[in-house]
């Protein structure tokens, strides 16, 4: 049999509403952005703003329904574009009929993010008329037009951003120094360009720094920070153990800049990284008026490298010293989860070892008390001890010995240096033994090592002499301050004058004082 088509005509079916055309206007908004905060761009904003607001208005079949805007925001996404996001909210919720925009570059510049929106909107019945383009939405061709314009604006942001980072790279390499100083506490613009230090939040600085080397932890100072109403670098009320951290990391407060610290990895969506070594970076000494000396800057890199816990069991933390084997104490909870919880302190190594430590736990409340005895005996016997750190405290900063023996190492450095120089370069225009000339390279490699090596330590030494020096200096004006006995356990008096508790077999304890006086309880 062959085969047949046969045609079903589809049902009639009669409306009983009118045929006549709709006389309802249509809901129409507008949308602007620019992507930087320049006057000339302002102006374009502030001109696209006026434009289709009375254009919109000045149609009798368009109602005009609001302007929507983002200023200062790039296209490339549309994540945090405020106005754009309201706008598809609104158009979404049936508010909206047909939305006119300049171009597809001020629509989006990702050509994903831009078709996707196209398509949602044109799904609820919402057009769009790109203006420079004349293009609809609606229209059969739109959607391939805006494929290949929204595909021509991705690269030329592509493109722009390329330039950019370049440009960032290339200053970087030159040593030109950029920062965003609105973030960074202490500097503010200056009226001719460039920035200069701000001399009151320079104070608050120069106090974070002086609590780190008294001891005090980052947390401890966010909560004093915060306690008293400070604003923090990006204007938030509540200080964070992190931010205090940056702060005393940052290479910027001693005059410097490390450049190149972090980098884009997309730009579309602006996400940045930590720079790991995938790109150089480019140190500049002495660029700008620091606020914290450099001595001082060192001094408290140097304990944060030692209490890389800081802040995580209270200030104790390195003060605690099991005597049976050296070690530090560590702070346990008991019974965490019941009535009987209980905080403790034991030797973080009590049972890491087939010979287990038999020095008792401790608690915060036997801490208190040991310190707060501790502190009062130096307060009653201040005056001879104020005497005898003064002593000590200008025999320490005579460094004139020491400084003339790094001067006299950091030149022999440069001598042995030359020499190596002028070697290599001999024998590059003279024939000569190639054995010999190797032999003599080395030796001078080798006294070039020693001599460095001395001089390091020769600096290790003035740093360490130079801490001794601002912990004694914190000690003694501490100890002129306080006037009474402590009743109660006082934190920063702990951190100023407590060097260290040791805790004994026998549960006896030896508490060092900064000082170096060595109490036993």
């Amino acid at each position: 049999m062959s085969k047949k088509v046969i045609t079903v005509k589809p049902a009639t079916f009669i409306s009983q509403q009118s045929k006549l055309p709709s006389v309802k206007k249509r809901k129409v908004a507008g949308y602007a952005r620019v992507s930087t905060d320049q006057d000339e761009q302002q102006n374009s904003y502030e001109t696209q703003i006026a434009y289709y607001t009375q254009y919109i208005a000045g149609r009798e079949d368009w109602e005009f329904v609001k302007m929507y805007s983002d200023e200062g925001i790039s296209g490339t996404n549309t994540k945090h574009r405020l106005g754009f996001k309201e706008m598809v909210e609104d158009a979404l919720a049936g508010k909206i009929d047909l939305i006119l925009t300049k171009s597809v570059s001020r629509f989006a510049r990702n050509t994903v993010d831009s078709l996707s929106t196209v398509r949602q909107l044109k799904d609820a019945g919402v057009e769009i008329y790109f203006e420079k383009e004349n293009i609809w939405t609606f229209d059969s061709k739109g959607e391939l037009l805006i494929t290949i314009m929204s595909s021509l604006a991705q690269e030329e942001s592509r493109s722009i951003s390329e330039n950019v980072t370049w440009s960032k790279r290339k200053l970087a390499a030159e040593g030109k120094v950029t920062f965003s100083y609105q973030t960074v506490l202490g500097f503010k613009a200056k009226a001719d360009g460039g920035f200069e230090v701000d001399q009151e939040q320079a104070k608050i600085v120069k106090y974070i720094f002086g609590q780190a080397l008294l001891g005090v932890s980052p947390s401890s100072i966010a909560k004093t920070l915060t306690k008293q109403g400070i604003p923090t670098p990006a204007g938030k009320t509540k200080w964070s153990y992190t931010t205090i951290k940056s702060i005393l990391q940052n290479e910027k407060y001693k005059g410097d800049a490390l450049l190149q610290k972090s980098f884009t990895t997309d730009f579309l969506t602006k996400q940045r990284k930590n720079n790991e070594g995938e790109l150089p970076q480019y140190y500049v000494e002495n660029n700008h008026q620091a606020i914290i000396d450099k001595e001082t800057f060192d001094s408290v890199q140097q304990l944060l490298q030692t209490s890389t816990k800081w802040g995580t069991s209270k200030n104790y933390y390195g003060k605690l010293i099991c005597g049976c084997c050296g070690h530090s104490y560590g702070r346990h909870v008991w019974h965490s989860s019941s009535k009987y919880r209980q905080i403790i302190y034991r030797c973080n190594h009590k049972y890491k070892s087939e010979e287990k430590c038999t020095t008792p736990h401790i608690t915060d409340e036997q801490i208190h008390d040991w310190s707060v005895k501790a502190i009062n005996h130096v307060l009653q016997n201040k005056d001879e001890i104020i005497d005898n750190l003064t002593v000590l405290l200008n025999q320490l900063m005579n460094q004139s010995e020491l400084e003339f023996e790094i001067e006299t190492l950091t030149k022999q450095l440069e001598n042995i240096h030359q020499q190596v120089v002028d070697l290599v370069g001999q024998n590059a225009k003279v024939t000569q033994s190639q054995k010999d000339y190797h032999e003599t390279y080395q030796k001078l490699v080798e006294q070039y090592e020693q001599c460095e090596k001395q001089q390091q330590q020769k600096i290790s030494s003035r740093l360490l002499k130079n801490n001794r020096v601002k912990e004694l200096k914190g000690f003694i004006n501490e100890l002129k301050q306080q006037e009474e006995l402590l009743t109660t356990f006082d934190e920063q008096l702990f951190n100023t004058f407590v060097e260290k508790i040791e805790i004994h077999q026998d549960k006896s304890v030896t508490i060092t004082l900064k000082n170096g006086e060595a109490i036993s309880m």
